[in-house]
């Protein structure tokens, strides 16, 4: 049975000061609800909204980049329909007149090259954030905080021509680091990129799930409803066409209403704002494009000298590649790559920390003066590692957790002495090794590493060792 999908993807420009129309912080977060609004976002009557020219701007670059055509003129348009996040009983949306058309994103799925055709991106305002006291199934009411109402959201739209969860997910991981490289989104902010889920199977209708707001839950979500999907057409049974939610406790998908039509959302031209002409707009726009993915993917191998594999790890996350570039200015750029993308990030990733957090939790600075004593032999590679694990979970100075843990390294010549006392002590170990067995070795080494509560150089123990047994 072919899978058929297509995603609406809405992304907040939250990097922006103002929301969409009108001058309210977008900076709500970690504010009390309902505290960043005003008549316009709140829709009272006679506010009149005004266009953020910084959010145009912003869309159109996120159109440069996905490869579509600006529209010469775009015009808002108000998008009719009754919901609780929705003081005006109307979103401000674009229909007839979007920002742009076409375009596409070129993803990798199981080493071929895919390109993801787009049907649209236009920009809206963002409707407010309703909280369930439990899930949507089980609540009996709702809360709404309307801090994020009229928060310039981005929709991009792609065909229908997505075959699976898995090339959904990888389209939807490679938007998100477009939209961080052109520096007009910030993903790691809650209800930054929220998705709809447009799926069917040949032979039944179109499903929609709405506002899915994590890329596992996509997956997750668009996984369920394949299976209840065909489960359902091998009964003989009929795909319904409507909305359902995903149920990110349960991790199913529930029915909410009958599938929306365009034209039950009555568009017309919102009649307060003033059809927009983009042609000066763009040429403002294209001298501003930052370093784009693939072109930071060559200047880190050409600059740097990593290789290519290093160089695709670390464009797929723009902080990830900032830091490492913080931290190879100050020590070797190969060493460095290998202690930030292997070792850091996987403790970064162990702990559900991203490179945002540790640029405050443990900066590049203080990553390269650790480095540094690596470098210098005054500590180890487990030492390091264990520098690394404390500074996450508990913070402090390099120095003062060296000193606390005994992990200062041992010099060469006290090591060459404990190598000694363990040869002398362990003489059947010794024998082992000249009868060729190679574990031998390692329980020799292991007996220094005890003695030195782990604070000697393993491989440089097990070359004195050798040396000294000839």
């Amino acid at each position: 049975m072919e899978v058929i999908i297509g995603l609406e993807v809405h992304a907040q420009l939250n990097k922006l000061r103002t929301k969409l129309f009108c001058s309210c912080s977008t900076s709500y977060h970690k504010s009390s609800p309902n505290t960043h609004v005003c008549p316009v976002c709140l829709g009272m009557p006679g506010a009149m909204p005004v266009v953020n020219k910084e959010a145009i701007k912003a869309g159109i670059k996120v159109a440069i980049a996905l490869n579509a055509t600006i529209q010469p003129m775009i015009v808002f348009d108000r998008k009719n329909y009754f919901y609780p996040d929705l003081p005006k009983n109307f979103q401000i949306s674009q229909y007839d007149h979007p920002l742009a058309l076409g375009g596409y994103l070129a993803i990798e799925s199981d080493g071929t090259e895919k390109k993801i055709s787009l049907k649209r991106i236009h920009l809206e305002e963002d409707p407010g954030k309703l909280i369930y006291r439990g899930s949507i199934t089980t609540a009996n009411y709702c809360l709404i905080d309307y801090n994020r109402s009229g928060m310039p959201l981005l929709e991009i739209v792609t065909e229908p021509v997505i075959s699976s969860p898995k090339e959904a997910r990888i389209f939807l991981n490679k938007l998100r680091m477009i939209l961080e490289y052109l520096e007009v989104f910030n993903g790691e902010l809650e209800g930054a990129m929220r998705v709809d889920a447009n799926i069917s199977i040949a032979g039944g209708a179109r499903v929609e799930i709405k506002n899915i707001s994590s890329f596992k839950g996509v997956e997750k979500a668009l996984n369920y409803e394949i299976l209840r999907q065909k489960n359902l057409l091998k009964r003989g049974k009929v795909v319904l066409r409507e909305t359902r939610h995903f149920d990110e406790v349960q991790e199913i998908t529930v029915s909410l209403r009958g599938k929306e039509e365009e034209q039950d959302y009555r568009y017309f031209p919102e009649p307060d704002l003033p059809v927009i002409y983009t042609e000066e707009l763009v040429r403002e726009v294209i001298g501003t494009l930052p370093e784009m993915p693939e072109e930071k993917r060559e200047r880190l191998r050409r600059e740097y000298g990593i290789t290519e594999n290093y160089a695709k790890v670390l464009i797929l996350d723009l902080k990830m590649a900032e830091y490492f570039e913080k931290v190879a200015k100050q020590v070797s750029p190969k060493l460095a790559v290998t202690w930030v993308v292997d070792i850091l990030r996987g403790e970064l990733n162990y702990r559900d920390f991203s490179f945002y957090d540790c640029f405050n939790l443990f900066n590049p600075e203080e990553f390269a003066k650790l480095l540094r004593l690596f470098i210098e032999e005054k500590i180890t590679e487990k030492g390091v590692v264990e520098v690394i694990r404390t500074k996450l979970d508990k913070g402090g100075q390099i120095e003062q957790i060296i000193l606390e843990k005994g992990l200062f390294a041992i010099p060469k010549n006290e090591i060459e002495e404990f190598c000694k006392e363990v040869i002398e002590k362990n003489p059947k170990a010794v024998q082992d090794y000249y009868n060729g067995k190679k574990q031998a070795l390692n329980f020799l080494v292991g007996q220094v590493m005890k003695k030195t509560r782990g604070r000697a150089d393993p491989e440089e123990t097990a070359k004195i060792i050798a040396r000294i047994l000839g």
